[in-house]
């Protein structure tokens, strides 16, 4: 009778407040009394009629805390469980670090790291013992599509990962545009397309496009050309870049249902009301890879010359080849390439994408990276790096590996505000960062967040060149993976470079190309010598 016995004083309470009622004691401690008990016998007796729930069926009344302390699991382990370097996904400390950077607050701590330098995986950079004191360039930027294109773009090194509005509310939208305005670095707009958030404070812009050709697509969801002409051209728009595939669920499409589709997301997206806002899993506006290289090609021209790239997170090794095959053949290029890794993501994904589809950033950049080089193609693309990136350190480690700038999403989700509550998917995001909610996203004011995102970047980037000065190094594009030191599994001390893959320049374009793949890499000889340019 002990799984009863809530259930059952409950009962045995209410029947007596409502003697006492009945009685003629009607204060006020008594009606309370007895409304409380009352409300949990009635609990308790839908408890035992439901059949959805077996505990509460034999736990009636007290069953309900189960759901309760479950419901707040995550909130009790953020706050009270988890050390402040455990990274679930973010640690403590790399959260604290951006809204100590946001605020213009000290970054600075006490008494040594709590990290342990001896585990395998630490990395630490080498430093020079004559650094750099003059003082290095305050903003440090990336040319883009010098010598391809009519109005290349010089790119901050640190930028916005493509997040769309309707994931994130109006507010964080424009408070992200006023801090990218603000510090001179470009808004990622994620495929969601432009809305009229991101024009508010005319921050620079980098118009990302997806298989549902948001903004530029016909009734049937095809591609549209000309409506894409006349969104960019947009002086805003700085570059545009087609997304194949996205780290958070590479390979998977997307669906915003019909009931969340609000008039201004129809508007900006360019889809119908009361209907499903259908992202395919493909692209239909080309089949091959040769297709797709010129159907960059098309955009650069009818965007009046500017930098057109593509973002993807790798999959197969051979789809990846099949492209850099068909920029051999064609000569045709992109003018860069974002490496999304399957560590990144701000939104909701099935769990499996998120855990096990999809090859990690570092992995992937640094595929690319070397076979660019294998191609003689290197200098014609600049690199992008997205995944997990927070702070100056994931910086310099990301370039040092082949990247020439990076995006940060999650970062700058930290600096409008975003506690890592993980209810993006709820429409429940308890700081109106992530929600649709017009009462939720009141509690952001743009205004004030958009200049933590200014702070997050100026802080971030003064950390850099603090770092790059320490190491005598005038700008990222100088970093090499010999400048990284990594402990291995066995707690021996060894550069980064042993770790990575390594190409000889043109090596991919000798008679027996697949050669290039040595040693640990050799399984990559089977991908490229499958890979078609012609097909994927």
């Amino acid at each position: 009778m002990t799984r009863y016995f809530v259930w059952n004083a409950s009962v045995f309470l209410c029947l007596g407040f409502a003697y006492l009622l009945f009685s003629g004691r009607q204060t006020p401690i008594i009606w309370d009394g007895f409304i409380l008990f009352f409300i949990l016998s009635t609990i308790g007796a839908l408890d035992q009629i439901q059949k959805k729930h077996a505990i509460l069926r034999n736990y009636p009344v007290i069953g309900h805390l189960r759901f309760w302390l479950e419901f707040i699991r995550p909130e009790i382990r953020q706050y009270f469980l988890e050390s402040d370097n455990e990274k679930l996904p973010f640690s403590r400390n790399q959260r604290a670090l951006v809204y100590q950077r946001s605020k213009n607050l000290s970054d600075q701590r006490p008494f040594g790291t709590i990290d342990d330098v001896y585990k395998p995986g630490y990395e630490w950079l080498n430093y020079s013992n004559a650094p750099i004191t003059d003082e290095l360039p305050d903003d440090i930027r990336v040319e883009v599509g010098q010598g391809s294109c009519s109005k290349p773009y010089s790119i901050s090194l640190f930028n916005i990962s493509a997040m769309s509005f309707g994931s994130l509310s109006a507010n964080a939208v424009l408070a992200l545009n006023k801090g990218a305005k603000l510090g001179g670095f470009a808004q990622d707009t994620g495929e969601g397309s432009v809305s009229s958030y991101h024009k508010v404070y005319d921050g620079d812009l980098i118009w990302e496009i997806g298989s549902g050709y948001f903004g530029c697509r016909k009734p049937d969801g095809r591609f549209d050309i000309e409506k894409f002409t006349q969104v960019a051209i947009d002086p805003q728009i700085k570059m545009i870049e087609i997304k194949l595939s996205q780290g958070a669920k590479p390979g998977h499409g997307g669906i915003l249902p019909a009931a969340k589709v609000t008039p201004e997301i129809a508007l900006t997206r360019d889809v119908p009301m009361g209907v499903d806002c259908v992202s395919p899993s493909r692209h239909t506006a080309f089949n091959t890879p040769i297709e797709m290289l010129e159907f960059f090609s098309l955009l650069r021209e009818k965007s009046g010359g500017k930098p057109v790239g593509f973002k993807l997170c790798i999959g197969k090794p051979e789809d990846w080849f099949a492209i850099l095959k068909a920029m051999i053949d064609t000569q045709l290029t992109p003018d860069f390439i974002v490496v999304d890794g399957s560590e990144g993501g701000t939104g909701a994904a099935p769990v499996e994408f998120i855990d096990h589809i999809g090859m990690p950033m570092r992995d992937s950049l640094r595929l690319i990276h070397e076979t660019l080089i294998g191609a003689n193609l290197r200098s014609r693309i600049k690199l992008g790096a997205a995944g997990k990136i927070i702070s100056a350190f994931d910086i310099v480690r990301a370039c040092a590996i082949g990247a020439d700038w990076c995006n940060s999403a999650r970062g700058f989700m930290f600096a409008i505000g975003c506690i890592q509550s993980r209810t993006c998917n709820t429409d429940m995001c308890p700081t109106g960062v992530a929600t649709q909610n017009t009462l939720r996203q009141k509690a952001l004011d743009p205004v004030d967040k958009g200049t933590r995102v200014y702070q997050f970047h100026k802080n971030t980037m003064h950390a850099l060149k603090e770092i790059l000065a320490a190491a005598s190094i005038r700008h990222p594009s100088e970093l090499k993976p010999n400048h990284i030191m990594r402990r291995d599994e066995n707690g021996v001390t060894q550069p980064f470079s042993k770790h990575l893959l390594h190409i000889e320049a043109g090596a991919l374009l000798q008679t027996e190309p697949s050669l290039a793949f040595t040693g640990e890499y050799a399984y990559l000889k089977a991908a490229w010598n499958t890979a078609n340019p012609k097909n994927w």
